[in-house]
C-alpha cells in the first residue's frame, strides 16, 4: 500500500468502523442460503436456520471450494517466501534479542485489547491491560521486558471478532484469508475494525511510517516462528485444510465463551476409586 492510499485510507477509518458493524450485523443475521453458493455441497439446512455459533465439529463452510484454492495457494507462498524468511531471521537472530521483539510486539497490541475487553463490558480486564501497556512501556523499557505478569497482571488477548461474539453474532461462514490465515465472516470484520481503530496506528502514523512498517515487518515474521510448530503437524495431517479449519473453530468458540464469562466445557472425570484394604490372610487351623 503507498503512502498516498494509506492516508487517504485513514481519512475513512471512523466510517468504516461503523460500516464494518453495519455489515457485521447484516450479513451474519442472513439466511445461510442467502450465503452459501447454489451448488455448494455444504449448503445452509433446509429448515433455514442458521448454523450454531459454537460449531465445531462441523464447520460452516459453504465456500469450501475457493477456500480450499486459497489454503493451497497460502501453503505455497508460505513454503516458497514466508517461511524460508522467518527460518532466515531465526537463523541469524539470537533467541534473547527475538524474545525482546515478541515482547515489543505483544506490548504494542494492548491498547487495542484494552479496547475490546472495555466494549465486552470487563472494565477490570481493560484496566489490567492499560496497566499492563503502562508498565511494560515504562519499566519494561519500551515493552521489551514482561515487568508487568511478575507483578500479577498476565497478558489477557481480546479482539473485535471476540466482542462481536461476546454479543452474540454468529461466526457466519468459514473463510480462509491469504497469508492471515483461517477466519470467518464475524472474525473477517472485527480483525478490520481491530486495523483501522488500533490506537498505536492512530497516534503512530501506521504503516505509512517507519515505526508503522518496522512494526508490521516483525509482527509478520514473530507470527510466523510462533506457529512454525502447527506448521510443521499440517504435514503430518490427512487432511490440513480440514485440520485446520476445525482447529481455529474450536479455538474461536473457546475465546468466545471466554469473552461472555461462561466457563469452560471440560470433560467429567470421576476422582481413581481409592483401593479397598487387602483382607487379612485366613489363619490356618
Amino acid at each position: 500500500m503507498t503512502t498516498a492510499r494509506y492516508e487517504g485510507f485513514a481519512c475513512r477509518r471512523r466510517r468504516l468502523a461503523v460500516a464494518g458493524l453495519a455489515a457485521a450485523s447484516a450479513i451474519l443475521a442472513a439466511p445461510p442460503g442467502a450465503l452459501a453458493q447454489p451448488d455448494s455441497p455444504a449448503a445452509a439446512p433446509a429448515n433455514g436456520e442458521l448454523p450454531p455459533a459454537d460449531l465445531a465439529a462441523t464447520p460452516y463452510d459453504p465456500w469450501r471450494g475457493a477456500n480450499q484454492q486459497l489454503f493451497a495457494f497460502s501453503m505455497g507462498l508460505d513454503r516458497g517466501l514466508i517461511a524460508p524468511v522467518a527460518h532466515g531471521y531465526r537463523r541469524v537472530t539470537p533467541q534473547p534479542i527475538r524474545n525482546r521483539v515478541s515482547a515489543v510486539v505483544e506490548n504494542l497490541g494492548e491498547p487495542g485489547t484494552a479496547i475490546n475487553h472495555l466494549a465486552q463490558g470487563h472494565p477490570r480486564r481493560a484496566g489490567k491491560a492499560t496497566a499492563r501497556f503502562l508498565i511494560n512501556s515504562t519499566v519494561g523499557l519500551l515493552g521489551m521486558f514482561d515487568v508487568a505478569t511478575g507483578m500479577k497482571l498476565p497478558p489477557r488477548d481480546a479482539d473485535f471478532g471476540q466482542t462481536l461474539g461476546r454479543y452474540g453474532a454468529q461466526p457466519g461462514p468459514y473463510i480462509y484469508i491469504p497469508i492471515v490465515g483461517p477466519s470467518n465472516v464475524r472474525d473477517g470484520l472485527g480483525m478490520i475494525v481491530d486495523i483501522i481503530t488500533d490506537p498505536v496506528s492512530l497516534v503512530t502514523g501506521g504503516v505509512s511510517t517507519t515505526l508503522g512498517a518496522t512494526r508490521f515487518a516483525a509482527t509478520t515474521v514473530d507470527s510466523r516462528l510462533r506457529a512454525d510448530g502447527a506448521f510443521k503437524a499440517l504435514k503430518d495431517a490427512t487432511d490440513p485444510y480440514a485440520t485446520t479449519r476445525s482447529a481455529y473453530t474450536q479455538r474461536r468458540a473457546f475465546v468466545v465463551r471466554g469473552a461472555s464469562g461462561e466457563p469452560d466445557v471440560l470433560p467429567d472425570f470421576e476422582p481413581v476409586p481409592a483401593e479397598p484394604p487387602a483382607e487379612p490372610s485366613p489363619v490356618p487351623h
